[in-house]
């Protein structure tokens, strides 16, 4: 029996295959994109309702992943850590509800756990910038830069609370999905001359 592992893929048959197959559905791309950068531009024009939207959508996700995750364990009940499994979904379960029954006040929380993700991280790149400033010669800088900046909105979202919570989330979703609509036209106009 022969894996996948034991024979390599062809990398150039696999670009290939992959380029053919934007090429194809260059229309698709173009159509995903344009909706992801409207999208976008709507969330941050109102970023309150952007914000809104994704605690409720977060918070469904959380119920839902919870319940299956209740099923599931329970179907699988003789497995080795039972309770932890059992524990894990009930919490999902519980996050998921109290987001659902109280969305704005789901809306501070969640600011508040971005703007301590962007405070961390922001640390953590400048501390790999620090680290390997002499491996990647003057390149570090662009990673210095970045984790200023990561510290600079965690600055903003922080300092801002709790009015910062209002628009927050929902421009940060906002600049996500205009940036990945308009990588996704770019992909799809590329595919279409080639």
């Amino acid at each position: 029996m022969t894996l996948p592992q034991d024979n390599p893929p062809d990398i150039g048959k696999l670009q290939t295959a992959m380029n053919a197959a934007v090429k194809a559905h260059w229309k698709a791309f173009l159509f995903e994109g344009i909706v992801l950068a409207l999208l976008g531009l709507a969330a941050m024009i109102v970023p309150p309702l952007a914000s809104l939207a994704v605690t409720i959508f977060l918070g469904w996700m959380f119920l839902i992943s919870g319940i299956a995750g209740l099923f599931v364990t329970y179907w699988a009940r003789q497995m080795p850590g039972f309770w932890w499994s059992l524990f894990s979904a009930a919490l999902a379960v519980l996050a998921g509800g109290i987001l659902l029954a109280r969305p704005v006040q789901g809306i501070l929380t969640l600011t508040i756990v971005v703007g301590a993700y962007f405070l961390a991280e922001g640390v953590v790149t400048i501390m790999y910038a620090l680290e390997h400033r002499r491996e990647l010669s003057e390149r570090w800088s662009w990673l210095l830069i970045s984790g200023v900046m990561d510290l600079l909105i965690a600055f903003i979202i922080i300092s801002g609370l709790p009015g910062s919570a209002e628009w927050a989330i929902g421009l940060l979703v906002g600049i996500n999905l205009v940036l990945g609509g308009a990588s996704l036209v770019g992909v799809a106009l590329a595919a279409r001359k080639t």
